[in-house]
């Protein structure tokens, strides 16, 4: 049968979900027409994403074409404006050794994560101080739930009860990526120094 091309009303779809909240409580703090569009396209490229952290680097959304078009100048602006207001969520991550502006969606723009962090780090490690509480809140906006629930049951699994182990493996799992079912698969046979003595040895606190 010949190959025929399909119509436009044929293709196949993607769609997105933003939860009811994004448009009562994230679109009002929206000052205009170019803050909407940058924080829209982030969660577009946020959004689509399924099992990678939650956020976008600034060189991924300089490098779309809808971005680029605004200029790298007028880009920053508006990312600085949807900071300022809320609307959007600015980091900085060692990605592969480089330091890089990622930016990721308000509690508010997406869906609840279904894993509670502060109850993980509650029953695995002990209590929240303040200083630790503001770096678990930093954590679940950026990494996945599953990412996070299976990062502290690897550290319980090799005994290494601290937060500090913890954010090494999501800082790994970012930087080098990470596939969920090799892990799971894995768990058990991990070798309990195998981040101590590796590449990120010097991160972590015994």
């Amino acid at each position: 049968m010949p190959n025929r091309q399909l119509s436009s009303s044929q293709r196949k779809t993607d769609f997105i979900s933003l939860p009811d909240s994004f448009f009562t409580q994230a679109m009002p703090k929206i000052q205009d027409l170019a803050e909407l569009k940058i924080v829209l396209y982030v969660a577009y490229l946020i959004l689509r994403k399924q099992e990678r952290p939650y956020f976008v680097t600034y060189k991924e959304l300089l490098s779309h074409e809808l971005m680029a078009t605004m200029g790298e100048e007028t880009l920053r602006q508006d990312l600085d404006l949807a900071v300022e207001h809320g609307t959007l969520l600015h980091s900085t991550l060692n990605i592969n050794g480089v330091l890089e502006d990622v930016y990721s969606l308000t509690a508010e723009s997406r869906q609840p994560p279904a894993v509670n962090i502060f109850a993980l780090y509650e029953q695995n490690i002990g209590i929240i101080t303040p200083m630790i509480a503001e770096e678990l809140k930093e954590a679940e906006k950026i990494y996945p739930p599953q990412w996070i629930e299976e990062a502290f049951k690897a550290a319980v699994t090799l005994n290494k009860r601290n937060w500090g182990y913890i954010a090494r493996i999501l800082e790994r799992w970012a930087s080098e990526g990470k596939d969920s079912g090799e892990h799971r698969r894995n768990i058990k046979k991990i070798d309990p120094d195998k981040y101590i003595k590796g590449q990120y040895g010097h991160m972590v606190r015994r």
